[in-house]
């Protein structure tokens, strides 16, 4: 790959979290200290992300309960209905 350069030819590196090989110290414990901060959202987003999940599925089964109730209560109009007309 003639042309190509990339981190190990001293080109710009791969990716936006690579490191060239004159990254100092201080550039380390900035990008550590962003990444740490990502990771602290994340775990915030997550823990949202899972009272939302709770909250759904708490929701879910009281409309899931609430359809049983419905479907009781048709089944026994629906019954009641046969047996006047002699069905």
């Amino acid at each position: 790959a003639a042309g190509e350069e990339g981190p190990l030819e001293g080109g710009p590196p791969d990716h936006s979290y690579s490191l060239s090989s004159g990254t100092t110290s201080e550039e380390l414990l900035r990008k550590l200290n962003e990444q740490r901060d990502i990771i602290a959202l994340l775990e915030v987003k997550m823990k949202e992300m899972k009272g939302s999940i709770r909250r759904l599925r708490l929701a879910e089964a009281q409309l899931r309960e609430e359809i049983r109730e419905k479907d009781r209560l048709l089944h026994a109009a629906s019954a009641g209905t046969r047996k006047r007309h002699g069905l």
